[in-house]
């Protein structure tokens, strides 16, 4: 009888440590499978923000140009007449229509 009863305690712990196991991967590959979406996540940040980085270059660029431009005080009086409407003394401003074409 102590074989059997020796046989019957592997049994039993081989049937506690199989549902053991089981849930051990099952956590395993839910945690690597939450890294995983995290990481894809962060790397559609990155190419979202790498693109804003661009457009932010770009502006910065343009915004540089209008700096140097506003140094010129003719570019500043001529902007001045064009965007406000301001004349010079004695000067008749007439707006025309833009072309859409």
């Amino acid at each position: 009888m102590g074989a059997k009863k020796k046989k019957n305690k592997a049994r039993y712990r081989l049937f506690l440590l199989i549902p053991v196991c089981f849930i051990m991967l099952v956590t395993v590959f839910a945690t690597i499978g939450g890294y995983w979406v995290k990481i894809s996540h962060k790397y559609e940040e990155k190419s979202q923000l790498e693109k804003e980085i661009i457009a932010l270059k770009e502006e910065e660029e343009v915004l540089k140009v209008d700096v140097d431009r506003l140094q010129d005080p003719d570019y500043v009086a001529r902007y001045a007449r064009e965007k406000y409407m301001y004349s010079k003394e004695g000067e008749i401003i007439l707006r025309l229509p833009e072309d859409d074409e």
